[in-house]
């Protein structure tokens, strides 16, 4: 996202404001909502055309950036044409979502400060699993999770959100597990989390068994919560691995939201058996029949329960999603992002704070912080940053999180291929001189077992350097040697 002029601002904002002051009925007609559409996405493209350009943002990374964009402006409007929006959720989509986050993209003066202090802006968002406790146990679960009792006080996690949005800015959380819905602690859940912070937009990882007409309707009144639902395809797919019936509760959660009126999306687990699956049209149709809004694809990461390279999409895999995606993206519209597949659209590797365009730090039910939810090793814990009267800027200082930022920056500068952006997926061996450099502590047993595992380590970087070397082509003819037009 980019800066825009007062005078750019203030069209947009007119046009949000509109749909907010004037609520649902205004908001779905069709002329109104067009024309709202239209002023967003033209003023949003010209300003983001101009700066990249002055920017010296490669051509082809531009048009991925304006197309993903596009999709997402038309994402929302899809939801005002078919959602029968509550008027909170109406609200925090408009102020928070599209003013708050797309156009001013947080508290400004606050991430200024930091920026004037620190000379990049700070994170602007955080990955939060306050619990591992899930009422599912899926095969390769990343996190692990089972029935147990480990998680973050929920004053904790309400200290977390607060210092984010007091030290950074922040106005967007990301809360994964475990299950959120299964979050308890001091008598409060994520539901009051979401109410307490109702300035904020909130995003829930689930996968969507507990969701049911009373959470729904409760979703409804805050506003402020997009649920993403896990699938790994159809029915028999997602059964295989979440377990018998899981789907069916998938479509009726599905159907519990769409009838409160609460946007919601997917989020989809990219394995050597499911590829060509979940980007098929059939897939993608029932998908938007549904009324699902925005789907994001994780790769499998050979990381967490049972973690093994058999199931990582072949690199031939990976490189048909790549252009799957974008396909996607550019002919319906429909706001598609893959961890790994869109990081031109965001700047490259966001993890440990981000290097100055946007990042996100990761934060589990123990209190490790680690650079990303697929990065698994943590060289500081929040319970012990705030045991010594820390905070979150301390967590940003970290060496660890520092080295990470700097590469993300050399690897950007030095125009290095972004369609293959992670340290630990695609370049193993460089980050693995990061860890015998810093000594991050691995979050969990199964993370201390892939470290010392020398044939993972071999593995895993021969998978990125041979994915590196089929996408060099791409990247070079597409992106590198693209031209700007006059």
């Amino acid at each position: 996202m980019v800066s825009m002029t007062r005078v750019e601002k203030t069209a947009v904002g007119f046009a949000s404001t509109l749909l907010a002051d004037h609520g649902l009925k205004l908001a779905q007609r069709e002329s109104l909502r067009r024309w709202t559409v239209r002023q967003i996405e033209e003023k949003l493209l010209a300003k983001m055309d101009k700066s990249h350009r002055a920017a010296g943002t490669l051509p082809g990374i531009i048009e991925d950036r304006k197309a993903m964009v596009i999709a997402i402006i038309h994402s929302i409007e899809r939801g005002l044409a078919e959602c029968d929006m509550s008027p909170a959720v109406l609200h925090a989509m408009v102020k928070i979502l599209a003013q708050g986050l797309f156009i001013e993209q947080g508290d400004q003066s606050t991430a200024e400060h930091f920026r004037q202090e620190h000379g990049v802006r700070p994170a602007t968002f955080l990955v939060i699993s306050p619990n591992k406790a899930c009422n599912l146990r899926c095969v390769g679960c990343y996190a692990d999770s089972a029935n147990n009792q480990e998680l973050l006080p929920w004053s904790t996690v309400d200290r977390i959100v607060s210092e984010a949005k007091a030290l950074w800015g922040a106005r967007f959380f990301v809360i994964s597990g475990g299950e959120p819905l299964v979050y308890r602690s001091e008598g409060k859940g994520i539901l009051d989390l979401i109410e307490r912070h109702d300035d904020c937009m909130f995003m829930m990882y689930t996968n969507g068994t507990l969701i049911d007409e009373k959470v729904a309707q409760h979703l409804a009144k805050a506003g402020n919560m997009l649920p993403a639902i896990s699938l790994e395809g159809f029915r028999e797919r997602t059964d295989a691995r979440r377990g018998k019936g899981v789907f069916d509760r998938i479509m009726a959660a599905m159907g519990h939201l769409r009838e409160a009126g609460i946007p919601f999306g997917t989020s989809l687990t990219a394995t050597r058996e499911n590829t060509t699956e979940i980007l098929s049209d059939e897939f993608m149709d029932m998908l938007e029949d549904r009324g699902v809004l925005f789907s994001w694809i994780f790769q499998y990461m050979p990381i967490g329960r049972s973690f093994t390279l058999d199931l990582l999409p072949t690199i031939e895999q990976r490189k048909w999603m790549w252009q799957r995606s974008w396909d996607i993206v550019r002919d319906r519209k429909f706001f598609l992002a893959d961890f790994w597949n869109s990081a031109t659209a965001c700047g490259g590797c966001l993890s440990a704070g981000g290097h100055g365009s946007g990042g996100y730090f990761y934060i589990d039910w123990n209190g490790a912080v680690s650079p990303c939810v697929f990065v698994p090793y943590a060289p500081v814990n929040i319970n012990g940053v705030y045991a010594k009267g820390g905070n979150l800027n301390d967590v940003w200082a970290d060496p660890f999180f520092r080295s990470l930022r700097q590469w993300q920056f050399d690897y950007i500068e030095k125009q290095r291929n972004q369609l293959a952006p992670c340290p630990n997926r695609d370049h193993h061996a460089e980050f693995q001189q990061l860890l015998t450099q810093h000594e991050p502590d691995p979050i969990d047993e199964n993370a201390a077992q892939a470290l010392m595992d020398a044939e993972y380590g071999r593995g895993l970087a021969a998978y990125g350097e041979s994915y590196d070397a089929l996408t060099q082509d791409i990247w070079q003819r597409q992106y590198v040697g693209s031209k700007a037009q006059p």
